[in-house]
């Protein structure tokens, strides 16, 4: 399937000619290049025109959670009848195992996993092996290990009608699978046994595929949305991928369990040669009991450890990631596409280096095999091998992207609205707190929005806390808010429910906020990474989506940062003020549909649709619907139900 761009815009001001360009580009082999666009200049569109011209998958990377969420609701509705994917970092906590020597203390892994985001990623594997038209945003998370997708897809498993095969068979084909079976209340991953049928809960926990067997035949498959009373789909055929990312097939397992088995004799020889007896012993015990719950089960919790061996890679490669599953199925046909790539690549580099000193420390005192080293992030070395053609997007690029595009830096300077970059004020910091919050009411009274820029996580906080005093209604974001929770916090900024957000860095790249025509920069000539000239230009970006964008700068000194971000605001906003000039363009607000978040979208698609009618009768009627369901053991779908009476009980 081709991709095809629906929009009610077309490209206007320098659009057409960054479009022409990068398409060009890309068709002539070029490698490396830069989109150089400033904040409200329709960087995304453009990238959008240019996948729908050069029509190659494409990866698109960013440095966050909440701004990738953002880009993959902008391509979904960009691309509605194509496959655009979300894939980010499943946790919403992170502690990884760690070890302290000089305080004995060992840190034990500690995750809490989002079930959504999980098969989010999954849905993104599946149609990577299966769609040529798929879009997938991806936060760095993409370039850490997931398992190789030669052994994913050879895993999973086509079911056929006609097919001759036993339901006990079925049944033990998905558990090696790593599908659980649970006959009463299935999710995701799972799988129940209903007299001659089968359900597959797929862990894209987007549909269900229904079996239907007579004798040891199967004689019918369909496929439904795993949003509720939805219509069945009949196909002759299904390819079943397995629930986990990490999975190696039980002939190979065997080996694989064998070799982790000699490394463990060689290392333990090593340990007790070096008179670590402790170290040794600890080693044993754990890796003892890790491979008997993989030979039992297939599957232990820190899998990942072993990813190596059951990958059967040579020491020290890389692991396989979500960029091995585009090599797999395109070679280099494919774009990857760096958003606010001045913040985005700096990460990508970083992630190696602090990954293997944490591992290093925990091989050497027996918590775990020197293989484990190999379960890491890329390098930045092996993360270029592995991408095709890039193409760096950001309206302050670093000097990296600079140098490796040249000559291909395409400047995108025009917004098609006309709105200016915003005014700019440097005031001194003395009472900076009680200016803040008149300047704030100002923009309440004409129902626009207010950033604040704090320089700490607890400052943070504490100015939020004192603003809600001052009755106005204020909230903090910072990287300790759930990824979903974020986009919710933005989107009640936008709503009105909240007049100012307090943060610190999240609030900078790419965020698409048309109501904020204020932002405050506390404590501006604090020189370091959150004040340096492409921090400010940033967070500067945030207000050049209103007609009347104002950003003050405290400070009581004007730093080289500050003379850089100053200048160059004033040197694009004089740019645009002449092309308004040429063309007769009188700046336009921005209007923006609020999007529903993720969430929300997931949680609608989950709830059961609700007849027409007098409020009570209605709630009468999915009272019985909920014991009819409860009694043909359907509990998902009875839980549902009574999750939708109790919405409409509290309307009453």
């Amino acid at each position: 399937m081709k991709f095809v761009l629906k929009s009610q815009y077309q490209p206007t001001g320098d659009q057409p000619n960054a479009i022409n360009q990068l398409a060009a580009n890309l068709n002539t082999g070029t490698r490396h290049q830069t989109l150089l666009g400033v904040t409200g200049s329709g960087k995304t569109f453009t990238m959008a025109n240019v996948i729908e011209r050069i029509q190659k998958p494409t990866l698109v990377i960013s440095h966050n959670k909440t701004l990738a969420a953002q880009l993959y609701q902008e391509f979904k509705e960009f691309f509605p009848e194509n496959a655009v994917h979300y894939f980010v970092s499943y946790y919403d906590y992170y502690q990884p195992e760690a070890y302290i020597p000089q305080s004995d203390t060992y840190i034990e892994k500690d995750a809490k996993i989002n079930e959504m985001i999980d098969s989010l990623r999954h849905a993104a594997t599946a149609d990577l092996l299966t769609r040529n038209d798929v879009i997938i945003v991806a936060s760095v998370s993409c370039i850490y290990g997931i398992g190789g997708p030669e052994e994913y897809e050879k895993a999973s498993v086509e079911i056929k009608t006609g097919q001759t095969i036993s339901q006990k068979t079925f049944a033990r084909d998905l558990v090696l699978l790593q599908y659980n079976r649970n006959d009463y209340d299935p999710k995701r991953g799972e799988f129940r046994m209903r007299g001659n049928k089968a359900e597959i809960y797929l862990p894209s926990g987007e549909e269900i595929i229904d079996i239907e067997f007579l004798e040891n035949k199967i004689i019918s498959i369909k496929r439904r949305s795993s949003s509720l009373n939805s219509k069945s789909s009949i196909l002759n055929s299904v390819r079943v991928f397995p629930a986990k990312h990490f999975v190696t097939p039980q002939t190979r397992l065997k080996l694989a369990v064998r070799n982790i088995k000699k490394e463990l004799r060689e290392r333990l020889a090593e340990l007790k040669k070096r008179g670590h007896l402790l170290e040794a012993e600890r080693l044993k015990q754990r890796t003892d009991f890790d491979m008997e719950m993989l030979e039992k089960t297939g599957y232990v919790n820190g899998i990942e450890n072993y990813s190596r061996h059951l990958d059967f890679r040579e020491p020290g490669t890389p692991p396989h990631t979500l960029l091995d599953y585009f090599r797999y199925r395109f070679g280099e046909n494919f774009l990857t596409v760096i958003d606010e790539s001045h913040a985005s690549i700096p990460q990508i580099r970083g992630m190696y280096h602090g990954d293997k000193a944490r591992k290093t420390t925990l091989v050497e005192y027996g918590f775990r095999l020197p293989s484990a080293i190999d379960n890491r992030p890329l390098t930045f070395e092996e993360f270029n091998r592995k991408i095709a053609q890039v193409a760096y997007v950001s309206a302050t690029p670093d000097e990296y992207e600079l140098e490796n595009s040249k000559p291909h830096i395409i400047e995108q300077l025009i917004r098609p609205t006309g709105i200016l970059d915003p005014e700019l004020e440097v005031r001194p910091t003395k009472n900076q707190i009680k200016n803040v919050i008149a300047e704030i009411k100002k923009r309440i009274a004409k129902k626009e929005r207010s950033l604040v820029m704090a320089l700490t996580k607890r400052l943070a906080e504490d100015i939020a806390e004192y603003l809600t005093d001052a009755g106005i209604k204020a909230e903090y974001l910072h990287s300790e808010i759930k990824t979903f929770d974020r986009s919710e916090v933005l989107k009640k900024l936008r709503t009105g429910e909240h007049d100012v957000i307090v943060g610190i860095n999240l609030l900078r790249e790419g965020l698409d906020l048309p109501e904020v025509s204020f932002i405050a920069i506390l404590d501006a000539d604090k020189e370091g990474f959150l004040r340096n000239e492409t921090t400010l230009l940033q967070i500067i970006g945030r207000a050049s989506r209103h007609i009347d964008g104002k950003v003050i700068l405290y400070a009581d000194a004007i730093t080289g940062s500050m003379r850089v971000a100053i200048n160059e605001t004033r040197r694009r906003r004089a740019i645009q003020e002449e092309y308004n000039r040429e063309h007769n363009i009188t700046p336009k607000q921005i209007i923006k549909a609020i999007r529903q978040s993720i969430l929300e979208e997931k949680n609608r698609e989950e709830e059961f649709p609700v007849p027409e009618g007098p409020i009570k009768e209605i709630i009468a009627s999915l009272e019985k619907e909920m014991k009819k369901a409860a009694k043909e053991l359907n509990f998902e779908l009875a839980a549902q139900i009574r999750n939708q009476i109790k919405k409409m009980q509290k309307t009453v």
